[in-house]
């Protein structure tokens, strides 16, 4: 027996190092990206899979939310906050190997612009006259007049620097500048990356990632507890979370979200045109129900388009209280007694599939007869986002501060109003700190007296991850998985 003694340490030992080398990770989201060009496509899922990743743009968003540079190392601002000139960081290349420099920041800053362009944040780039390259590392944008927003802007996975070279294979086969490279995707199930042995900044600890895409919350449950996955992004079965919890092998991570999570309402579709259908629909709405009942009381209650964690957020949840009386009488004035019938159409993520059927009853009990239909993601951006064919659905938008979607009249809920639209003009052409906070509580409480959408709850983001990882966000200031600076502890 003391002669097997040096042959178990050394065994021991080599566990304990292969544990510490560890350097591949499995990580589960719930939806797959429709394609992989984030700067053409409004699902969120590409971004989640891509943001700081394998793209980066000029600057980018730290777990905290705050602004940091990207590929772009300084910037200075004009006297007059029209002109930023960005010097890009030295010896930067996509991962095929070419050269970034200031031509290709401004082939992606002109085509996110252009007429044609597909970008689903194009107002992004609406205040941008002019982008030029007076050297290889320097970078000059002309605004039309100052933004406040516009380093703020240029963080946005939609803003993300590419090279005309790769753009016309971009969706199937990305190539950026980040940490990590594209290597194959298959459909259905997962996407792989591996370490950028050329990156510019610090390398990552890991050196192969794997996406897997698991949509049913009780596969989810399954695949973790069997440790066929490492970590799961943005849990999706809430009610879980406590066996999690329990146990050794794991750790959950609870954070909070940009995800404002409400009852879009088309504001040109019969009866949800006039402001009092709209008011009743949210006076039916018990926020709490929903959250108990879909979440397991994950959620935080609002009552307009914001983020609760926001200093300049304001409560506004007591104009939208649950009053189902108050909701029959609306409809009853608004010439609705006996009710109506719309649509209510669900994208997969479990938070619209199970807040639907509750909000559905609660609209029921007020005489609106919902017809569900549940639709996959992609189907869902092409008859509601872009199709604008439907009444109601439910959607959490994960983009930070993005109350500016309420000045677009053509935005899939289809809200026009000229005062909160030179409202949002005059929020975009100050930078002083004071007024545009008082400018963004002015724009919260006229989406929330208009009642545009049925305010429902701040998506909370669980991440059950193996106990050993280290670096996995806990909050999610933009939807992003960043796996920058994860790895395994030793």
């Amino acid at each position: 027996m003391p002669r097997l003694a040096p042959a178990l340490a050394a065994l021991i030992l080599s566990a304990h190092a292969a544990l510490a080398q560890q350097s591949d990770l499995t990580i589960a989201l719930q939806l797959e990206p429709p394609h992989l060009d984030p700067t053409s496509a409004a699902a969120g899922a590409i971004d989640s899979v891509l943001y700081s990743n394998v793209f980066e743009g000029l600057t980018k968003f730290t777990e905290t939310g705050a602004i940091v540079p990207g590929l772009a190392e300084s910037w200075e601002i004009s006297e007059d906050g029209t002109v930023y000139t960005f010097h890009l960081h030295e010896g930067v290349t996509f991962h095929d190997g070419s050269t970034m420099d200031a031509e290709d920041v401004k082939f992606s800053l002109d085509r996110a612009r252009a007429e044609d362009s597909l970008n689903a944040q194009k107002a992004l780039f609406a205040g941008i006259s002019e982008v030029t390259a007076p050297d290889p590392l320097t970078v000059e944008v002309q605004l039309a007049e100052p933004d406040g927003n516009f380093l703020f802007n240029m963080a946005w996975g939609d803003a993300v620097i590419v090279a005309p070279e790769s753009i016309e294979g971009i969706a199937q086969q990305p190539v950026g500048t980040g940490p990590f490279a594209f290597d194959r995707w298959v459909s259905g199930d997962r996407i792989e990356l591996s370490r950028n042995a050329g990156y510019w900044g610090e390398a990552p600890a890991l050196e192969h990632v794997t996406f897997r895409f698991i949509s049913d919350p009780t596969a989810a449950f399954a695949a973790m507890m069997a440790q066929d996955i490492d970590a799961f992004a943005s849990f999706p079965a809430p009610e879980n979370l406590p066996m999690f919890e329990a146990d050794p092998r794991f750790q959950v991570l609870v954070g909070s979200t940009e995800g404002e999570t409400i009852l879009a309402m088309n504001n040109k579709n019969g009866p949800l045109a006039e402001k009092p259908v709209r008011e009743a629909i949210a006076h039916a709405i018990d926020r709490q129900a929903i959250i108990d009942g879909a979440m397991f009381g994950q959620g935080t209650p609002i009552g307009t388009h914001f983020a609760p964690h926001n200093p300049d957020y304001v409560d506004l949840t007591g104009l939208s209280d649950y009053d189902p009386e108050k909701a029959r009488t609306l409809l009853a004035d608004a010439g609705y007694p006996e009710g109506f019938t719309t649509t209510l159409k669900l994208p997969p993520p479990s938070y619209a599939r199970r807040g639907g059927e509750i909000v559905a009853a609660q609209l029921r009990e007020i005489g609106i007869e919902t017809q569900i239909t549940n639709l996959e993601w992609a189907q869902w951006l092409e008859e509601v986002f872009r199709g604008k064919d439907f009444g109601l659905t439910i959607v959490s938008h994960t983009e930070p501060l993005d109350i500016g979607i309420y000045a677009r009249p053509d935005y899939y809920f289809q809200y026009d109003n000229a005062e909160l639209q030179e409202l949002m003009a005059a929020l975009a052409a100050t930078s002083d700190p004071a007024a545009r906070s008082e400018m963004l509580k002015q724009a919260q409480t006229i989406i929330a007296e208009d009642y545009v959408n049925g305010y429902l709850f701040q998506l909370a983001y669980p991440t059950v991850a193996d106990a050993r990882l280290e670096g996995l966000w806990q909050n999610q200031p933009t939807q992003a998985t960043d796996l920058s600076a994860v790895r395994w502890s030793e």
